[in-house]
């Protein structure tokens, strides 16, 4: 019958590799690999070490041979992984990515529908995985009101209602606040314990998983496994040269660079009496008073909801203030007629304010990563040559050079929000909005990004940025604003 439980699936690699159609090298190759029915793995590498790629293609979501091609072997459950339909149930790292319906009881059940399940069958479902996840809402709730750790319990919820034999998990914690990694992480535990499904999860941070999986298998970037066993056998033995290849070990922190401590430079905005609304005449905080300057770093804080990226874009100028005022110093809005930043133009932003998003992909625009960094400097107008320098300097300095004519949205999440940065960067503008900016990195990319940051605070750069990150704060912020 359709509606029955899957049992645990078995997992099965024998020399298997994809490449990306744009790409000559391979994402991932040679992986042999067995994973028995019922394990719960932890899937570490690298970023950009093909953990994602290998989860796509275990969950049957990979692509067809016009994005690329496959060799050797992947078997889900003994079936070919192209054909496992419904044996696997896939929670990505972008929560937003996942919401397809208004309303939550209907976004839970909507895999459940696909399958065949019959109706009494699905609500039952439905009620339990919402139950399973602790996302205790009204069925007709709407889901464009749910927060980032909200939607990330309700995709885990739409994958358990279909009750898969394989659970994948790809940075399911990525985006949240600690209080969100910790409920998620603890509903995935329940889970894997009541049903006995096999689990594999993506996390560059160890510490999250370590207690809940019985086996770490850590994929080498050009290929193959690098490591794999008990988890504090793997991480004990192996540490420290898993450490210098990315994955995060907490015995093994990441070097942080040393600023030069700079006094404050000028002034470059003030805001006074902040009202921001994401949506016009719905207002999520108020009352907010923040001066940003020259050489210091402002870190925005708290729980998913509390308006951190609206914050954000309204100081940046992409969004009007609810209330209150966003004004510019003569230094930021020189030779512009006004002082508030959400009145100038797109090209008066480039050099001046410049925003990543918290998705990486809503500011993509080109075709390939090179000529993704070029198009800030060419609608600055700046030579070809200057243009050339310019890109070719942040390709290096973030690990890109040989993703140069990748397409970028072909590129890992870590990989993504590298470009994202890079894409800002190659404007040289005097204020800095970074929304998550060390989002699905590990930590050698972590370690790059972090000193290059502090290279243009100590350059005289002013640094806005949303995260959850401790260590990002902790490594370089001045200022903190806690939301509530």
């Amino acid at each position: 019958m359709a509606h029955d439980r899957q049992p645990p699936a078995a997992v099965s690699a024998r020399g298997w590799g994809w490449r990306h159609a744009s790409r000559k090298a391979w994402a991932v190759d040679g992986l042999d690999l067995d994973i028995e029915p019922g394990q719960r793995v932890l899937l570490l590498g690298a970023s950009g070490a093909g953990k994602s790629t290998l989860m796509h293609a275990l969950a049957g979501v990979i692509g067809g041979d016009d994005e690329g091609e496959q060799r050797g072997e992947l078997r889900v459950a003994g079936r070919d992984a192209t054909n496992a339909r419904g044996v696997a149930g896939l929670v990505l790292q972008d929560p937003d990515s996942q919401v397809i319906l208004a309303r939550v009881g209907d976004d839970v059940a909507f895999g459940c529908e696909n399958l065949g399940v019959p109706r009494d069958e699905i609500w039952r479902r439905v009620a339990e995985a919402l139950d399973a996840v602790r996302l205790d809402l009204p069925l007709d709730h709407p889901t464009s009101a749910l927060s980032g750790g909200q939607k990330q319990r309700l995709a885990l919820a739409g994958v358990l209602a279909m009750q898969p034999g394989l659970i994948l998990l790809d940075e399911p914690t990525a985006n949240l606040d600690p209080e969100g990694v910790a409920e998620v992480r603890d509903a995935v535990a329940r889970v894997a314990r009541t049903t006995g499904a096999t689990l594999i999860v993506i996390e560059h941070r160890v510490e999250v998983w370590r207690d809940i999986v019985d086996r770490v298998v850590v994929l080498a970037p050009g290929g193959g496994v690098m490591a794999d066993g008990d988890p504090d056998a793997v991480l004990r033995a192996r540490g420290a040269e898993l450490s210098a290849s990315g994955v995060w070990i907490p015995e093994f922190p990441p070097p942080v660079a040393q600023r030069r401590v700079a006094g404050s430079g000028e002034r470059l905005l003030d805001a006074t009496g902040l009202g921001i609304a994401r949506v016009r005449g719905t207002r999520i905080a108020a009352g907010i008073d923040i001066g940003l300057d020259e050489g210091r770093a402002t870190a925005i804080v708290g729980p998913n909801g509390a308006g951190k990226s609206t914050l954000a874009l309204t100081l940046a100028g992409l969004l009007r203030p609810a209330e209150g005022v966003v004004a510019a110093t003569a230094v930021l809005a020189r030779k512009l007629k006004s002082s508030s930043p959400i009145e100038w133009r797109s090209k008066d932003l480039l050099t001046r304010i410049g925003t990543v998003f918290q998705d990486p992909e809503h500011q993509f625009l080109a075709s390939t990563v090179r000529d993704e960094l070029a198009v800030g400097p060419r609608a600055l107008e700046l030579s070809d040559r200057e243009i050339g320098t310019r890109v070719d300097g942040l390709l290096e300095r973030l690990r890109l050079d040989h993703l140069a004519l990748a397409n970028p949205f072909t590129l890992s999440g870590g990989e993504k929000r590298r470009l994202s940065v890079a894409t800002v960067l190659a404007t040289k503008p005097q204020l800095l909005v970074l929304d998550e900016p060390t989002f699905g990195q590990d930590s050698r990319t972590w370690s790059e990004l972090v000193s290059l940051l502090a290279g243009l605070l100590d350059e005289g750069q002013a640094i806005l940025a949303v995260t959850h990150d401790a260590d990002f704060v902790a490594a370089l912020a001045d200022d903190e604003v806690r939301l509530s």
